[in-house]
């Protein structure tokens, strides 16, 4: 009871406590469970049944120091029922079980570690022995060593302050022997040619012998130095100007002469002249590679023998006057800028003129090679010499040479876009000069745009090689922006597609010039090569340009659209002007035909003219011609007997009305009359209409301009009775033919009806024959 009374209720706190050192032990207790309690995973609600501050003494608390097992079993059976006992030692077993589970976890884990720290232990027992033993046998030797130094000391005391005075005598008279022989040994480093030993003794000397000259002893010295000196100089002076050896022995021997007090400026101006004869000598080399004598090297070889010869050597000028007169300031620095600009002036002309013999080569990789081992070779000079702008020239000729090769190319492209079409001419003239067949349109079409895009192709990847990453001027600002847009994409591709298709163009001018000689299916095949640049080819071209070179510039750039809407217009150009040609030959045919017939005192008709044949076999190949190239495109409703329809019209009571015997010389007016109020309601016919890019558009337009043609012609003839069933017989047979390669076939009846009315109107005796007689001798024709 005394325990139960002593042991703090549920609700007690902290401050229930009693005060002193025996309630702190308590606390500490009450701690190190909760610990326990959180390393067993035990929650809050397990032992929540227990009061939260337990007597330390009590014999039944499992985790009080005082814990005894009969005490507590005996409890339990006395206050627990059975099912609470059974609970009770379920509990305790799980418990057990998962205590003896941690401690095999704990020392399977940490084995390892257990063997590894009991070898550590054993190690560091036996190190720490030996160490102990090191550590006296250190300490006893530190002890006669310091004993021994303490009695060298005391014993030396009195000699130190000797020795000390003795050894600055022996420095002083190693000095004053040095003097005394200084002579001599200048003498002897002269005769032996070690200048610069000479130059470093009398440097040793100079001081003392200037603070001592009152002396007489080394006033002599001094006065035999001197002169020894002053032959030195004259002998170094004299190996200077004589310009035999390499620029470093030059430098070497003005750096000496500076040393020896020579003036700085006298021999600034001896260094740049003694460099200039040098670099002038590797100029006059260079120039005489370039005579017309000797075979002159590749640029290649120009550029290396250039960068080891000129380039080199003034580095090594620059280098060393930089180090030679740094004291010279500003003014030696800005000499230095102009002696290197004129010469480097000199060394660009030479290159220019060197590259500019390459201008006719197609291969560029050998003239970027040289470009870039030329830029490279300035890197050095330009950074040494940045006032004189060397790096920037260089960079200057780079980027010309590189414009000068886009215009080479955008020459080449339209020479081999000439040469095609050279090929083209003559591959049509070939069958007829052969008389066999040669390629067809499409084939040549075919061949014209492969060989015009490989071409293209080729020029862009000889190009690009100005932009490899490898090449040394290819990250200069021109190189990523405008060599890209303006150079490559809009002097080279988009200068080459105005070319093309100016060059198309000229082919329309008037029959008198160039586009007589023209032939025509060369106009038809230019049409349709740029229809099909205006469909696909143009877009191609500049995205592969685009691709190939990343513009990194935002300068205006011609649109596609731009370039696509020239090279329809292009082809609208040539398709209408190969129609104009077409229709004036079938017309010359027609004209020719009705001016030397005498249509008066013809005979009657009993057969087609054979010209008329001829213009219906010629419309045939055109029709051919076109079909190999352009689609048919879109025809108006025919009705299954247009021929014989056609013929109904020449032969219908109107149009034998119009040549009834009523049509006489007496009655002229009212015929006349009739013809024009007939034409007014009629459908006017626009001859040069816009030409579609479809093969019924082009026969339209040959046919409209061949049969107004023969209209004209009929209106200038007078005709006579046969005369005038002559033409009937014509346009007859001209309307079974025709009728199908127009768009519309009333077009053709329209024209062939004015043919035959203008015939009737200049026919003073108008009897037209019967249409089944027309039919008859047509379908024989």
């Amino acid at each position: 009871m005394a325990a139960a009374a002593a042991a703090p209720g549920p609700g007690s706190g902290p401050g229930d406590s009693p005060e002193g050192p025996e309630a702190e032990a308590p606390e500490r207790r009450r701690k190190a469970h909760g610990m326990l309690k959180l390393y067993y995973g035990l929650s809050e609600g397990e032992a929540a049944g227990r009061p939260s501050g337990p007597d330390p003494l009590d014999p039944t608390d499992l985790n009080g120091a005082h814990f005894d097992p009969e005490v507590y079993l005996d409890k339990l059976r006395r206050e627990c029922p059975l099912a609470q006992l059974m609970d009770s030692e379920t509990d305790m077993v799980r418990q057990i079980r998962a205590l003896d589970s941690d401690m095999q976890t704990l020392v399977y884990e940490n084995y390892n570690k257990f063997i590894s720290a009991t070898d550590t232990i054993r190690k560091m027992k036996n190190d720490f022995r030996k160490m102990e033993d090191e550590m006296d046998r250190l300490a006893t030797n530190m002890a006669v060593i310091t004993d021994f130094s303490a009695r060298i000391s005391a014993t030396l005391q009195d000699r130190h302050e000797r020795i000390t005075k003795l050894a600055g005598v022996h420095a002083l008279l190693r000095k004053l022997q040095f003097l005394f022989e200084l002579p001599s040994r200048l003498t002897k480093c002269v005769e032996l040619g070690a200048y610069g030993q000479a130059v470093r003794y009398q440097g040793r000397a100079r001081a003392v012998l200037q603070q001592y000259q009152h002396l007489p002893s080394f006033r002599a010295i001094q006065d035999d130095c001197q002169v020894i000196t002053a032959r030195l100089a004259q002998q170094l002076r004299q190996r200077f100007r004589e310009g035999g050896s390499g620029a470093p022995e030059q430098a070497e021997c003005v750096e000496l002469l500076l040393a020896l007090g020579e003036p700085a400026e006298e021999l600034c101006e001896e260094f740049l002249a003694h460099a200039r004869g040098r670099l002038e000598e590797e100029l006059r080399s260079l120039e005489a590679e370039l005579g017309p004598s000797p075979p002159a090297p590749d640029v290649l070889e120009f550029t290396d023998h250039g960068g080891s010869g000129f380039v080199g050597g003034l580095c090594q000028v620059a280098a060393a006057y930089q180090e030679l007169f740094a004291a010279q300031g500003p003014a030696g620095a800005e000499k230095l800028a102009a002696f290197a600009r004129e010469l480097g002036s000199r060394y660009f002309a030479l290159v220019e003129r060197r590259l500019a013999q390459e201008q006719g080569s197609g291969d560029n990789s050998l003239l970027v090679r040289a470009l870039d081992r030329f830029h490279r070779r300035l890197r050095a000079p330009g950074a040494l010499l940045a006032a004189a702008g060397l790096a920037e020239a260089a960079t200057e000729i780079v980027e010309r040479v590189a414009r000068e090769r886009l215009g080479h190319h955008l020459q080449g492209l339209q020479a081999a876009f000439l040469g095609s079409l050279t090929d083209v001419r003559q591959a049509l003239a070939a069958p007829r000069i052969a008389g066999k067949e040669g390629p067809g349109l499409a084939e040549l079409l075919a061949n014209v745009a492969s060989s015009i895009l490989s071409h293209i192709k080729a020029s862009l990847a000889s190009v690009h090689l100005f932009t490899a990453k490898e090449v040394s001027f290819s990250n200069k600002p021109y190189f990523r922006g405008e060599f890209c847009s303006q150079g490559v994409r809009e002097s080279l591709i988009v200068g080459f597609i105005h070319s093309m298709c100016q060059t198309a163009q000229s082919f329309c001018d008037s029959p008198g010039e160039k586009g007589g000689a023209t032939p025509p299916a060369l106009l038809l095949l230019l049409s349709r090569l740029c229809l099909d640049y205006e469909t696909a080819t143009i877009s191609y071209i500049l995205t592969l340009t685009d691709e190939q070179f990343l513009v990194q510039d935002q300068s205006p750039v011609t649109p596609v659209s731009t370039l696509c809407a020239e090279a329809r217009e292009t082809a609208r150009r040539l398709l209408t002007h190969y129609v104009k040609v077409q229709g004036l030959v079938i017309s010359q045919m027609l004209r020719k035909s009705v001016e030397t017939r005498d249509w008066l005192s013809t005979l009657e008709p009993r057969n087609v003219r054979a010209v008329m044949k001829r213009v219906v076999e010629d419309t045939t190949a055109i029709d051919v011609q076109v079909g190999l190239l352009y689609e048919e495109g879109v025809r108006k409703a025919q009705s299954s007997d247009s021929s014989k329809r056609t013929f109904s019209v020449y032969s219908s009571s109107r149009q034998q009305g119009r040549y009834a015997p009523s049509y006489t010389p007496s009655a002229p007016m009212d015929t006349n009359l009739l013809s024009n109020i007939q034409k007014l309601f009629s459908e006017r016919i626009d001859v040069f209409s816009p030409v579609e890019f479809n093969k019924v558009s082009v026969l339209t337009g040959i046919i409209k301009i061949s049969l107004k043609t023969l209209l004209e012609c009929v209106r200038l003839r007078t005709f006579g009775r046969f005369g005038l069933q002559q033409v009937q017989v014509d346009c007859h047979f001209l309307q079974l033919y025709l009728w199908r390669f127009v768009a519309d076939e009333e077009l053709v009846h329209l024209l062939l009806d004015e043919v035959v009315a203008s015939a009737a109107l200049r026919c003073p005796d108008p009897v037209p024959m019967e249409p089944s007689v027309v039919e008859v001798i047509c379908e024989r024709g």
